[in-house]
């Protein structure tokens, strides 16, 4: 329809440019025949015919009004308009009727002629051009607008099929994909365009899906064993006790289900943890020293002595206290739990970031675990041989903390070939406001 009336449209614009053109033909071709005939009074003889063309209509009117010569359409007849020139221009009109034959209409051009003194009229003239040209002229063109508006719709479907193509194609694989199958992925067509770009743009967004749903995966495998574990532990210990209870040493049981019901507890509290991290908004962070974090938790160590500290006085950085707490925590409670002697704890400005090293002397950790012992519950053999009840989420809260404060963790070998954690995290940037000095700074 929006075809059709876009050539209908057109072809209108164009009969009428063709009419107008057409008549201004038609205008010079009879202005020229009069000029020829007023030429000829002027040099006092008339040729005839006056007019070389039956169609064509001429008039010599003398200066009293009168017909004095006509072609023979005309012969007899009065004057075929009262149109006068306007100085030495011809004038031009439109004249219906009259001394013409019935229901025509001619365009009449009148022009000065000078014969002596007197100033005689020739009036020449021929049918007006109607709107529609020619039939033959009009069904070319119509057929010729139909043919386009075809043409037109062809292409434009044919385009829409190859534009909308691709989405199909991308909208069926969308439906088949599902939970179990986020490994699949959206066509992606050929070219440079938007749609390349929405498929590129749905494949991302199944990759991160993907991903998400294996670490989901992977986390409820480990926590289910993690919980098992205990659970397992202190049912035995109270089935034995059921069935032996006079054998039983009740400060014993209570004893052991106590450190299970810990062990699940601090498991608990460790998957709450990570589950904030990722999926809370941010809490409000506070200017806090990061010297005087690292000293007090050290202070509450069993063996402070263990621990040389190399503590720049004023570190900065915007955080939120308790959980900025619980990360150092996790990397002295680490670095305590594998070192032989000493633990080395450095803390100073460097560049645009706040620095926290913490080196051991302990077997160190090989390059190829140095990514994998931030995963949720994992141990390496070592760790596992020297754990004193750890859930095997310590270093990825402490990743996970650091994340969320747009910090890094790093392992490195210390200088006394044990493990050394580099934590960097931003320096504060902007200062206090407030009347009260920021969290340990005086």
């Amino acid at each position: 329809m929006v075809a059709v009336l876009l050539c209908s449209l057109a072809t209108a614009v164009l009969m009428l440019a063709m009419n107008r053109f057409v008549t201004k033909s038609l205008i010079e071709e009879i202005t020229a025949a009069g000029s020829r005939v007023a030429a000829q009074m002027e040099r006092g003889r008339l040729d005839y015919p006056l007019a070389q063309r039956w169609s064509r209509k001429v008039q010599i009117v003398d200066p009293q009004g009168r017909v004095v010569a006509s072609t023979p359409q005309l012969s007899g007849k009065p004057r075929m308009s009262t149109l006068l020139p306007e100085g030495t221009k011809p004038a031009t009109a439109v004249v219906c009727d009259g001394v013409l034959p019935a229901g025509e209409c001619d365009i009449v051009v009148a022009q000065w002629a000078q014969r002596g003194s007197d100033k005689w009229i020739v009036y020449s003239s021929s049918p007006a051009i109607p709107p529609l040209i020619d039939p033959r002229l009009d069904a070319v063109a119509g057929g010729g607008m139909m043919v386009l508006a075809l043409v037109i719709t062809y292409l434009g479907r044919r385009v829409v099929i190859t534009s909308l193509g691709p989405v199909a194609a991308i909208r069926a694989e969308l439906d088949e994909i599902n939970a179990s199958s986020l490994n699949r992925r959206v066509p992606v067509s050929l070219g440079d365009d938007e749609i390349r770009d929405l498929a590129d743009s749905i494949n991302r967004t199944l990759a991160c899906l993907e991903a998400s749903m294996e670490r989901q995966r992977q986390f409820t495998a480990d926590a289910s064993h993690e919980l098992r574990t205990p659970i397992a532990g202190l049912r035995v210990q109270l089935e034995e006790a059921q069935l032996h209870p006079g054998e039983t040493d009740l400060n014993e049981l209570l004893t052991h289900s106590l450190a299970d019901l810990d062990r699940l507890q601090a498991i608990i509290t460790d998957l709450l943890l990570l589950a904030k991290l990722e999926g809370s908004a941010a809490k409000s962070r506070e200017r806090v020293n990061l010297a005087t974090v690292v000293r007090a938790e050290v202070s509450r160590r069993a063996d402070p002595q263990k621990m040389r500290l190399m503590l720049a006085p004023e570190v900065p950085i915007d955080a939120v206290l308790g959980q900025i707490d619980r990360l150092v925590t996790n990397l002295l409670d680490n670095a305590e739990r594998h070192a032989r002697r000493t633990v080395v704890v450095e803390v100073r400005p460097d560049g645009d970031s706040a620095e926290l090293t913490i080196d051991d002397d302990g077997e160190g950790i090989a390059e190829a675990d140095r990514e994998r012992i931030f995963e949720r519950f994992t141990r390496l053999d070592a760790a596992r041989s020297r754990d004193r009840g750890g859930t095997g989420l310590g270093l990825a809260i402490a990743r996970g903390i650091a994340q969320a404060h747009h910090g890094t963790i790093e392992v490195k070998t210390s200088a006394a070939g044990g493990a050394r954690f580099v934590l960097r995290l931003p320096l504060a940037t902007s200062n206090n406001n407030g009347h009260e000095p920021p969290h340990g700074f005086s």
